[in-house]
């Protein structure tokens, strides 16, 4: 896939992701807009609240500050970052759903249209904000239906509507997530140089990795034959632990080979906040 077809299907998953997530919460009676989410101090409306910031910002808009007192210091704002990200939520508390989601509609659909003609290398520096904390213009695409598709599923979880595990953004989220396999098992668990580790997460490729001499964890071009461990594991396990927000145990996945290096993993495997 050349570089062009690849930023195309960033913006097709992360506009699709939109669509997604805007009738998502169309369904949702007022009621459940104040149900707590497996995000620290975050309601379902601090969710949308959190997408309406960044689409807003990605268009081009003004970010929304608050006073740094009405942030406070809430456990999960812990860098510059999440105080950012917090700001643009404390300043939407008030706004009702039906405003939110118009909201997110017409700044993506202002953004979708900017994107129609893709004229840019994946190299050049995002822009605004996500190009002043070093993101490329690659990167800032690849992330967008990641977010939006996360936050999707944090309201789902919320409110019990499970779904969406077939999407375009659910198949681009899992497939994204898995690439840092290699970095959680050398790195994060610090596995003994000649592990072999296998990721097979359910309608993704399969990932294996070797430890090296210098403990980092380089991608297989193959599964090899009776890997040190093997982690299987359905797509709404992976992205739920992955993510950060349901951790992952033995009871959820199958594991063959060294079980307590495959628990260590588990304990490891969240690569987003």
């Amino acid at each position: 896939m050349s570089e062009q077809e690849s930023l195309t299907a960033y913006v097709d998953a992360w506009w699709r992701s939109i669509g997604d997530f805007t009738a998502l919460l169309e369904q949702l009676p007022e009621e459940e807009w104040s149900t707590p989410t497996d995000l620290p101090g975050w309601t379902v409306h601090d969710v949308a609240a959190h997408i309406a910031h960044l689409e807003r910002v990605s268009v081009g808009g003004e970010h929304d500050a608050v006073d740094g007192v009405e942030v406070g210091s809430p456990e999960h704002v812990r860098s510059p970052m999440s105080v950012f990200t917090e700001q643009g939520v404390i300043a939407r508390r008030d706004v009702p759903p039906a405003e939110l989601i118009a909201s997110i509609r017409t700044d993506t659909a202002q953004r979708h249209a900017a994107l129609a003609d893709l004229r840019r290398s994946a190299a050049d520096p995002a822009d605004g904000l996500f190009g002043a904390i070093g993101w490329t213009f690659g990167t800032l695409l690849r992330n967008r239906p990641l977010d939006v598709w996360m936050h999707e599923q944090d309201v789902r979880r919320a409110v019990g509507r499970p779904g969406g595990m077939d999407s375009v953004g659910a198949q681009h989220t899992a497939d994204y997530l898995s690439e840092g396999f290699g970095f959680v098992v050398g790195k994060r668990v610090g596995a003994a140089p000649g592990t072999t580790a296998v990721l097979a997460v359910e309608g993704s490729p399969v990932v294996a990795v070797g430890i090296d001499e210098d403990g980092r964890g380089r991608r297989l071009a193959e599964e090899p034959a009776g890997p040190t461990v093997r982690i299987a594991m359905s797509r709404e396990t992976f992205v739920a632990a992955a993510g950060g927000r349901v951790p992952a145990s033995t009871d959820d996945v199958d594991v063959s080979g060294d079980a307590e290096l495959a628990q260590r993993i588990l304990a490891k495997l969240a690569t987003t906040p």
